[in-house]
């Protein structure tokens, strides 16, 4: 079994090891299997909210086993290690909602300001159903009445890297979770 790297330094942060791949790779295969049996027969489109989902999505994706769809659009609100509070939309939304079944693909849900601001964009398209699979929450963190229906793991309100979440564009490709060394 592969054990965790030690500390590792990205630009002027050190970083230690969080949750391991294993775990991550387990909790997955869980939230999978509880999709394909709450959407059997219902033909949802899943959307990866990009940058930070997509190893999430990949990973999630893999485990569907029931006839889905999935697209992805690009929503940000990070800048170093502190949300800007802005959300930038660099790709959009092609695909048609209406009367579909919908699962949103979210790498972390902190303040809950990227879902609360794009959410009723998607509401406006009139979906059959929506819910959340997020990887990560802050719970502590959370400033908006998010729910969030498919959760991999709780974390603290810190800085995370690794497993498509980066600092400053960097650490996304790291199979595991590492957490900020505070100094």
């Amino acid at each position: 079994m592969p054990t965790s790297t030690p500390v590792i330094q990205v630009f002027d942060k050190k970083f230690q090891p969080y949750i391991n791949a294993l775990k991550i790779e387990t909790r997955i295969k869980e939230l999978a299997a509880e999709i394909n049996m709450a959407y059997e027969g219902k033909r949802p489109i899943f959307i990866a909210i990009l940058n930070g989902s997509f190893m999430f999505a990949s990973d999630l994706f893999k485990q569907i086993h029931i006839d889905a769809e999935i697209c992805f659009i690009k929503l940000a609100s990070y800048k170093g290690t502190r949300s800007s509070g802005n959300v930038i939309t660099s790709i959009g939304l092609d695909e048609p909602l209406k009367d579909r079944h919908v699962v949103i693909i979210e790498d972390i849900v902190d303040t809950g300001n990227t879902l609360n601001k794009f959410l009723p964009q998607l509401y406006d398209q009139q979906p059959a159903s929506l819910k959340i699979a997020a990887l990560l929450h802050k719970p502590t963190a959370l400033q908006y009445p998010i729910v969030i229906d498919y959760l991999g793991f709780n974390v603290p309100n810190i800085f995370l890297l690794g497993f498509g979440l980066d600092y400053d564009g960097l650490g996304r490709n790291l199979a595991e979770i590492y957490k900020l060394v505070e100094n």
